[in-house]
């Protein structure tokens, strides 16, 4: 059943408009930088999209939000002696404000508290119902409270204190017997595995992770459990028709993706499916076995594609709270800028290996290549020292065909003429960090450009020719950080805005298909101003404080020891 419409609705669905989506974060505890990384990889598949499709970029639609239902809020909220209500309204607006500041240019926040999310899944359970893929049992197994979910034997592990938990998140386990809802499973696992190996075998990416669905798809797929009683899991969506059952979490923070693209109202088809959805690898079979199969037995199309990538380390160690090492994106951001960080989740974050995250790192990063490569060329294009009209000069043609014939002139436009279809390859496959990698390639010919046409001495001329080839150098320059700042929009959209804006570059000139070298004809003024982009990142001196707690400081301690 499957298999034939997800065959003849693939030419269809590529024409529907784009639909990116990041999971929906549980609201346990404050947003950390593992949800951030989730958001501004969706974020920059979004904007991406938006400039390929500079006809039709209200066709895009990006959809994030938060998690907000089940035993653990419910135990959350009783730990911060505050009602359920108000505990989960408190941490989605630390959400809401953290996805403001780093420019996550969603299209829909939902909670799961929402009306509608509640009406998308009561249709979606009739919907299962109907198709005969839901039964009552009596069930018995080990719950993870932390993780929301039943595990099997196989699953388990015993820690140091003998106690039973989960191999994958070391979250212990509790043995519970009740009467559930169940979902057959096993009757989609044929349709499941055919959607999996889909789209040319593009269908999960990286390809790690479909050959580790296909691995959990060797071995019959158990009949899962989609219901709480109502008496252990009060803080969730009743079952319908049956008020002493609560939707199983997972279940309910699934149908999110439908519930945003409007379900289930008629229209809702005209954005469904999602065109790529973006996830954990933590939360990779929730998405790769049972979404995919929920949707089957509602008789509708799976994803597109999936987009899972891996998790950040913090100096080469995993995060959690008893090492006092979670990185919070808001403290970092005051002193490495919102832009900064982002520019380091995308620049170092490779999906399918987990990152390390260290503040070492980070400072070098963004001082080489932000402020001393980026920042530094446009200081020196714009400013008086040798930019004293302040304009965006024209290219003079003899001094351009002079230039030419200079090596490091070649290597520059070289490297520009490939830039656009590189970037683009890199960005179609989710490779942000080639992405950068190839802008930087070309800013560094740049500046070697700039570094061996000396237009500093140029400047001391009062010879025509001189003037003449200055401002072309100071042209072609800017041509480069016109193409640089157009290509990293979806990366750091709020540089690429200040570099554009100080060129002077129309809003109606920044989509991909503007990326054409086009070397100015005509001085035209520039924006008025100070032009640093980027300022160079001084760390301050580590706390006595900070020096007491190496597990959560080391690196500023390395930075102190290494100074």
């Amino acid at each position: 059943m499957a298999n034939r419409w997800l065959v003849t609705r693939r030419l269809s669905s590529q024409m529907q408009p784009s639909f990116v989506t990041t999971p929906i974060f549980y609201v346990n505890a404050a947003p950390h930088i593992g949800h951030l990384y989730s958001s501004v990889i969706a974020d920059a598949i979004h904007r991406f999209n938006k400039m390929t499709r500079s006809n039709k970029p209200d066709d895009c639609f990006l959809s994030t939000g938060t998690d907000e239902h089940g035993l653990k809020i419910q135990q959350a909220a009783i730990k911060h002696s505050t009602s359920t209500e108000d505990y989960c309204n408190a941490i989605a607006s630390k959400y809401r404000e953290l996805f403001g500041r780093f420019k996550i240019d969603y299209t829909r926040f939902i909670r799961t508290t929402d009306t509608d999310h509640r009406q998308a899944v009561h249709a979606f359970w009739r919907s299962l119902a109907a198709s005969d893929s839901i039964y009552t049992a009596n069930y018995s197994g080990w719950y993870c409270v932390p993780d929301e979910t039943f595990l099997t034997d196989s699953q388990l592990k015993e820690n140091e204190r003998g106690e039973k938990c989960s191999i994958d998140s070391g979250h212990p386990v509790d043995w519970t017997e009740e009467e559930n809802y169940m979902f057959r499973l096993g009757r989609y696992q044929d349709d499941v595995r055919y959607w999996v190996k889909g789209l040319e075998g593009r269908r999960i990416q990286p390809d790690k992770f479909a050959r580790i669905l296909l691995g959990y798809l060797e071995e019959p797929l158990p009949d899962i459990s989609i219901s709480r009683p109502m008496n252990r899991v009060s803080w969730g969506i009743p079952v319908p028709s049956d008020p002493s059952q609560s939707v199983y979490v997972w279940l309910d923070a699934l149908v999110n993706y439908l519930t945003v693209a409007g379900y289930p109202k008629e229209n809702f088809c005209t954005r469904w499916p999602p065109t790529v959805q973006v996830l954990g690898k933590d939360i990779l079979k929730f998405h790769g076995i049972y979404w995919p199969a929920f949707l089957m037995a509602a008789n509708l199309e799976p994803p597109q594609q999936l987009l899972v990538h891996s998790h950040w380390t913090v100096d080469n160690q995993k995060m959690s709270k008893s090492k006092h090492n979670v990185v919070d994106p808001n403290e970092r951001a005051e002193l490495f800028t919102h832009e900064g960080l982002r520019y380091f989740l995308l620049r170092e974050g490779a999906a399918h290996s987990d990152g390390n995250y260290s503040d070492t790192k980070i400072l070098r990063v963004l001082n080489s290549e932000l402020a001393d490569t980026l920042g530094n060329l446009l200081s020196r294009c714009c400013g008086k020292a040798l930019n004293a009209a302040s304009i965006f000069p024209a290219v003079d043609v003899d001094a351009l065909e002079a230039l030419k014939e200079v090596d490091a002139t070649k290597r520059m436009l070289e490297a520009l003429e490939e830039m656009p279809d590189k970037t683009l390859g890199h960005y179609k496959n989710y490779n942000f960090y080639l992405v950068a990698d190839t802008v930087v390639h070309l800013l560094h010919t740049a500046n070697n450009f700039f570094e061996t046409t000396a237009p500093w001495k140029l400047k001391k001329s009062d010879n025509c020719a001189d003037r003449a080839k200055l401002n072309t150098i100071l042209s072609i320059t800017m041509e480069v950080l016109r193409q640089a700042g157009i290509v990293t929009q979806p990366i750091v959209p709020g540089l690429s805005m200040q570099l554009l804006d100080k060129l002077q570059i129309s809003h109606s000139a920044r989509s991909w298909n503007d990326l054409k070298v086009r070397f100015s004809t005509r001085d035209t003024p520039l924006a008025e101003g100070e032009c640093i982009l980027f300022r160079r990142i001084v760390p301050p001196a580590p706390t006595a404080n900070e020096l007491d707690r190496p597990e959560k400081h080391s690196s500023l301690k390395k930075r102190k020891q290494s100074s």
